[in-house]
């Protein structure tokens, strides 16, 4: 089971910030619609027997390196995202796609977070939030409307979506982990009033089968991510299988290590 709190602590952060006002979008799918996606080295992760692809409208605040007495402007982020594990069995994100409004965050496509320039926009009346974006050209777009509740107490599933503490990457013929360490998430209800999309479709994706699920939070002070850094394979283990034993290891036996 994924864990509500830090896998990791970051003790040598490469960013301070904070995310606000994050709400999370969520559609099931096959898991072989979204393994066909991945690198070789990653496997999709599954809750149910399902996979799911999760859309990330926030606001970036208070951005900055260790020790700088400046932070960026506050932006708008919105990462298209799923979830996966590495040949170790370890859980974590995988970025379908990234909008961004700060030009600042391209530097990160350094090590392979799909960053794209476009315009984003969030507009709140009480507790409906309208979240609206477009990259640039004539690029994917989306407009998320959600009506935000009362506190939730996280179940399996809640935690499952919303919990995880490293991001991969892949670049220069390698996957990439960057550590992420923050308080647990203060979840809130959550109805959703509109979710029109293309992000999916750029991303190689049929369009959503299910109705979304929808999540919200006010935010995390205080975030830290951690310096990114090539993942050092396991020796004797197919690409994308879990530690011995485990239901990717076992999959992935039976499969000859093709996807599954």
């Amino acid at each position: 089971m994924v864990s509500y709190g830090p896998e990791q602590r970051v003790y040598v952060p490469a960013l301070h910030a904070d995310w606000l006002t994050q709400a999370f979008v969520h559609w099931a799918y096959p898991p072989d619609q979204v393994q066909r996606l991945l690198p070789d080295e990653l496997v999709v992760d599954t809750f149910d027997g399902a996979a799911w692809v999760t859309l990330t409208p926030f606001v970036m605040a208070d951005a900055h390196p260790p020790g700088s007495p400046a932070a960026l402007p506050a932006f708008r982020e919105t990462n298209l995202r799923t979830y996966v594990r590495d040949r170790d069995g370890r859980a974590g994100l995988w970025f379908l796609s990234a909008e961004v409004s700060s030009p600042v965050m391209l530097a990160a496509r350094a090590v392979g977070m799909p960053y794209h320039l476009g315009r984003l926009e969030l507009t709140r009346d009480g507790e409906v939030l309208a979240y609206t974006g477009a990259r640039r050209g004539s690029g994917p777009r989306y407009h998320v409307t959600v009506r935000t509740g009362g506190p939730l107490r996280p179940d399996r599933r809640d935690v499952w979506l919303t919990s995880r503490w490293r991001a991969f990457t892949r670049q220069l013929g390698m996957i990439w982990e960057t550590p992420v360490e923050h308080a647990p998430w203060p979840l809130r209800e959550a109805h959703l009033e509109r979710a029109e999309e293309t992000l999916t479709r750029a991303a190689g994706l049929p369009p959503p089968g299910t109705e979304p699920l929808a999540h919200f939070s006010d935010g995390l002070p205080k975030v830290r991510l951690g310096i990114s850094h090539p993942v050092r394979p396991v020796h004797g283990r197919p690409p994308g299988a879990g530690p011995p034993g485990s239901r990717h290891s076992r999959r992935h036996s039976t499969r000859q290590g093709g996807p599954p």
